[in-house]
């Protein structure tokens, strides 16, 4: 799940566009939920192109069940105490696969953030899918204070160091107000381990796998700022 820019926040993306381009599955570790992913990233990333009018510069991360995402998503499924009857903000929510398995596990609000108009569309279309009422796509939150939210989810945010010196400051703020704060993340480097408190771990496919392709497998860690 990657904070990324996409079509300007002026120029929804329609929800036909997102059904038109994806197909659906169930993430192996995440059953319960059905989201529409990109079967082909490349054509995607063509279609992107067309519907915005101009080149896309970053892929389509929205159209993917994520490694961090699926274990924050299994997470909360299996410790539904965590955002149960609480308010949830999603950061960096691409597909909403994190915001639908919040709601599945009792959440009474969910905020579900990405920066990508893409993205917000696809939250959309997805929790309609599951049937995830609550759930409220907004923009980037990283420029100011964080939102009033019991219960902060975070999968895959830690990808580079420009975008760990912007959501780093974010979630520590936020657990400084009692905020709880629980991170999804397969290994990436740019994630502070030795500040954080490690709740689960689990091996989570992050393609699908095919004769050309089998999928890679991720040791993935839910981690808790404490």
């Amino acid at each position: 799940m990657r904070l990324t820019a996409g079509v300007p926040a002026d120029h929804p993306v329609p929800a036909a566009f997102v059904r038109a381009h994806t197909h659906p599955v169930r993430p192996e570790l995440v059953p319960e939920v059905e989201l529409l992913v990109a079967a082909d990233v490349v054509a995607l990333w063509e279609a992107m192109e067309t519907e915005q009018g101009r080149t896309a510069t970053d892929p389509p991360f929205w159209a993917a069940a994520w490694p961090g995402g699926q274990a924050l998503a299994r997470y909360v499924l299996d410790h539904p105490d965590v955002v149960a009857g609480r308010s949830v903000l999603d950061l960096g929510a691409g597909s909403g696969l994190v915001a639908v398995a919040a709601v599945r596990a009792g959440a009474t609000a969910v905020l579900a953030s990405d920066v990508d108009p893409f993205a917000l569309t696809a939250v959309t279309v997805n929790a309609e899918r599951n049937g995830a009422a609550g759930i409220t796509p907004v923009g980037d939150v990283l420029g100011g204070e964080p939102p009033d939210v019991a219960v902060i989810l975070a999968g895959d945010v830690c990808y580079d160091r420009e975008m760990t010196d912007r959501v780093l400051p974010f979630l520590e703020q936020a657990r400084q107000r009692g905020v709880e704060v629980l991170v999804g993340d397969p290994g990436r480097i740019y994630l502070p381990e030795d500040r954080l408190v490690a709740m689960a771990v689990y091996d989570v496919p992050d393609t699908e796998p095919s004769p050309a392709q089998p999928a890679v497998v991720r040791r993935t860690t839910v981690w808790r700022l404490p």
